[in-house]
């Protein structure tokens, strides 16, 4: 089936003419740079293969091209699905087919004539061992999958989940992996990394700058481990006085000092016993508690304040802290074998500048959260301004970019925001706002979309070279047998390589 044949008659140059020559050179495109192509009549025979297909011809037991060719595609091509294609007119543009030959991704398109009946079918064999070829395509689906079922779950729970304490009095996790906005690859590996730490029941020790989500990906790591049904506590280490710690974590006795309760309290070990006790800002812990948390841990009990009673626990620890904790170690501020219990299962939570991409996701979902509590309309940020969001240190991360959201929202006459809005807060901040980065945040352009924009000679022109290019590299760089696959002669090939246009 020849591409273009200069003994040929000349095409006529209407759109007819232009979309005729398309169609020969999208055939043959696919012919070349697929793993193989077949066609059938109307009746479902075989009337043509490719030379690529030709080789899968051993592996379905055929010899030649002959003993395959005139028969019903359901005879040669087991688990085919091409007659479906014939009576329903409906294409199959992406499916799995598996056989004795091999499991292969592959498109069945149906052919019609001027009437629009359904004259034939094409098979095209786009990859052979898509557990390979594909498997980035299907490592990045699993993961929305992953993300999609997140979302669904906590939609299904967002009522008992916004509240701290359900309604059985347990203390629960308020968030899922879902509620960590972005798909950046950053964003997509500590996922990926907190899934995985939820998996196990070894302590987790989230890194990263303040305002960066630890606290979120705590509950998410909690949400999605085998204590899900267990409670979620958890402490601000910096936010408790030195002198309360204690009691905090271990809880108090009846009458263990004037003032305490009759009944005694119970400490957060023992609040959290049967599920996860998050320790946030664990690098402000006082020296002086570092070794009891430490020997907490590794007895799995705790003695309560005032009490000579040792009682044990079953707690999933995860902290967190925005400070360097090796620093601390080196400094002898913090417990080298307190370090090292916890630091088992690490993940750094990255900074905001290093996901610049999901800030348009990021804006989207806190100008909705923003409009729910205040009961307004969520703001609008024109392309200047999500550029400048995009090009900022944010050294206060997200929850700078929230602070930033809600004062433009809370100072605007109106729901478009602009970038001179912006600049006027950050600066009355004291940050001097940084140059906007107008392409970290624009949306990629859909394969093809470059095509509605160029005159359809171009395209035909492209098509027409990509398929020589694919032939060629199909035949080693031998022009000859270039040549010939595509019905041209050698000089009109010289010609078209001398002359793309």
């Amino acid at each position: 089936m020849p591409l273009l044949n200069e003994e040929a008659p000349a095409l006529p140059m209407d759109a007819q003419g232009i979309l005729e020559l398309a169609a020969r050179s999208m055939f043959q495109l696919f012919s070349s740079v697929s793993q193989g192509m077949f066609l059938v009549d109307r009746s479902g025979r075989i009337v043509w293969v490719n030379e690529g297909y030709q080789r899968f011809l051993p592996a379905l037991g055929f010899s030649s091209v002959d003993q395959f060719v005139g028969r019903t595609v359901e005879e040669v091509i087991p688990n085919t699905q091409m007659r479906r294609v014939l009576e329903t007119g409906q294409p199959v543009l992406i499916d799995l087919l598996t056989n004795k030959a091999g499991t292969f991704v592959v498109s069945r398109i149906p052919l019609r004539d001027d009437a629009e009946r359904v004259i034939g079918a094409i098979g095209i064999v786009l990859f052979d061992h898509p557990e390979t070829t594909l498997q980035p395509l299907i490592g990045k689906f699993a993961l929305l999958q992953r993300d999609l079922d997140d979302a669904r779950r906590e939609l299904a729970s967002q009522r008992s989940r916004s509240l701290a304490v359900s309604g059985d009095g347990q203390r629960r996790a308020k968030y899922t992996f879902a509620s960590f906005v972005g798909s950046s690859p950053a964003a997509s590996e500590v996922k990926r990394q907190a899934r995985r730490a939820a998996q196990s029941s070894s302590p987790v020790l989230l890194l990263g700058e303040t305002g960066t989500g630890k606290e979120l990906l705590a509950h998410a790591i909690h949400a999605a481990s085998s204590r899900a049904s267990g409670p979620f506590v958890s402490v601000n280490i910096a936010a408790v006085p030195d002198t309360l710690l204690e009691a905090e974590f271990f809880g108090v006795a009846p009458g263990a000092y004037t003032g305490a309760d009759r009944k005694g309290r119970d400490g957060k070990f023992k609040l959290a016993d049967g599920g996860t006790l998050f320790l946030d800002e664990i690098g402000d812990m006082p020296q002086s508690l570092q070794a009891k948390l430490l020997r907490a841990l590794q007895e799995g009990e705790i003695e309560p304040l005032g009490s000579n009673k040792l009682v044990p626990f079953n707690v999933r620890v995860v902290a967190a802290t925005s400070r360097d904790l090796g620093a601390l170690v080196r400094e002898g501020r913090f417990r080298e074998d307190l370090f090292y219990r916890l630091h088992v299962l690490p993940v750094r939570v990255p900074p905001l500048r290093e996901r610049r991409s999901d800030i348009p996701a990021l804006v989207e979902v806190l100008g909705e959260d923003l409009a729910l509590r205040n009961g307004t309309a969520p703001p609008e940020l024109q392309a200047d301004a999500m550029a400048l969001l995009a090009g900022q240190p944010w050294r206060g991360n997200i929850r700078e970019l929230r602070n930033v959201l809600e004062q433009a929202a809370m100072r605007s006459d109106s729901q478009s925001i602009d970038a001179y809005q912006l600049e006027n807060i950050l600066r009355e901040a004291g940050v001097e706002p940084a140059a906007p980065v107008p392409h970290a945040v624009s949306e990629p352009r859909a394969l093809g979309d470059e095509c509605y924009l160029r005159p359809l000679a171009e395209q035909v022109a492209e098509l027409e070279q990509r398929a020589i290019a694919a032939a060629l590299k199909a035949h080693g760089g031998n022009k000859q047998a270039t040549a010939r696959q595509l019905g041209i002669s050698r000089a009109t090939l010289y010609g078209r390589l001398e002359n793309p246009e």
